[in-house]
């Protein structure tokens, strides 16, 4: 079988479609079926061996971040001889709603197609807007997957049709394996992981928390590790809390299991955008306990609270409250090691043979969803 994958989201700056796209690439290849990535990038980018290159990326402001996309002539030109040259059994597009190659090699498209949806996005007059012209691209797809229920609400209210929900995957063992160092610093360590510039990853509204929390842990330390310039997460920090919080910037793979692994509780504070919460499972993974906003997403892949600790969005005095809960609760591990459990549903062992088992559906004619 051969699948032709394409990312609309440039590989220069990490992100959840990025990374989805590219680890399940890989673990598609370890069974047997053979993919080649397209995505927008330079000719001179350091790629994998099987993503080509769509063209030179440029930024987009697009739900409350920025999005390094690629279209116009070249991406065109590209789009189409990749398609002709690839002779694709299927060709599986992310997030093609995107101005950008996937939406651009939908459009190009004669054969099978399907779509994975990565978005959350709450009322949006641009997608209400351009609906009418997506439709014909859309109309191709021989099925629809979503990562949570989350991004099946968004099809089912801007692109109308079912979807079959098959969520993010993780190398849970990448997480796992590393041994839980948690308070061995000598201070109580919360961790916050995200691009901390931008607004919706909910760092002001942690910062806005912490000054009732370091009254009751006067030791509490609270990294930032994530892309960003940590001059300006440090300028963010009020002058008052700048003894209890360290940003470090971007950070390696085995870096954030390192950082996972000794974290005393994880914060999510997150305040919309998300359609699933790959990085709660990494922490779960981690065997980290978690603290994340109650967004829709988040508290699915909690199951409300059992997997973790939920708090009002947006609110820094619940988050306040349930962060000193939540490290005075001598329980808190052991709700983490359920959690760890729990997560093998989302190792890419279990995720991407449930991807095949939709490009074997529609080969064969059926339906899904």
């Amino acid at each position: 079988m051969r699948i032709g994958m394409v990312c609309p989201y440039s590989f220069d700056v990490p992100g959840g479609v990025q990374n989805h796209v590219l680890d399940l690439s890989r673990t598609l290849g370890g069974l047997g079926v053979e993919v080649s990535v397209l995505a927008p990038a330079a000719d001179d980018d350091d790629l994998p061996d099987y993503v080509t290159p769509a063209g030179r990326a440029v930024p987009v402001r697009y739900n409350g971040a920025v999005a390094r996309v690629s279209f116009g002539p070249m991406a065109m030109a590209r789009t189409r001889r990749w398609l002709r040259d690839g002779r694709f059994d299927v060709l599986h597009v992310h997030d093609p709603a995107t101005p950008s190659v996937s939406l651009v090699a939908l459009s190009l498209s004669s054969g099978v197609s399907i779509a994975t949806i990565h978005t959350s996005i709450g009322r949006s007059r641009a997608l209400a807007a351009t609906e009418s012209l997506l439709r014909p691209a859309m109309e191709k797809l021989s099925a629809r997957i979503t990562v949570s229920r989350e991004a099946h609400r968004v099809v089912e209210q801007y692109q109308g049709g079912d979807s079959v929900i098959i969520p993010n995957g993780l190398y849970v063992d990448d997480f796992d394996a590393v041994p839980r160092s948690a308070g061995t610093t000598g201070r109580t360590e919360l961790l916050f992981l995200g691009r901390f510039e931008e607004a919706r990853k909910g760092l002001p509204v942690l910062l806005g928390a912490l000054p009732p929390v370091v009254d009751r842990f006067p030791d509490l330390r609270l990294v930032v590790a994530g892309a960003g310039d940590p001059k300006v997460g440090s300028a963010m920090v009020p002058e008052g809390l700048r003894h209890h919080v360290e940003v470090v910037g971007r950070v390696s793979d085995a870096e954030r299991a390192q950082l996972l692994a000794r974290a005393d509780v994880y914060v999510a504070p997150n305040t919309g955008g998300e359609s699933f919460g790959i990085v709660l499972i990494e922490a779960m993974a981690a065997g980290a306990p978690v603290v994340a906003s109650d967004i829709r997403a988040f508290a699915d892949v909690l199951e409300n609270g059992r997997l973790g600790a939920l708090f009002a969005n947006e609110d820094p005095a619940a988050l306040a409250k349930t962060l000193v809960s939540t490290l005075e609760d001598q329980a808190r591990q052991a709700r983490a090691d359920l959690a760890r459990r729990e997560v093998r549903r989302y190792d890419w062992s279990v995720v991407a043979p449930q991807v095949v088992r939709v490009y074997e559906t529609v080969l064969g004619g059926g339906s899904v969803g």
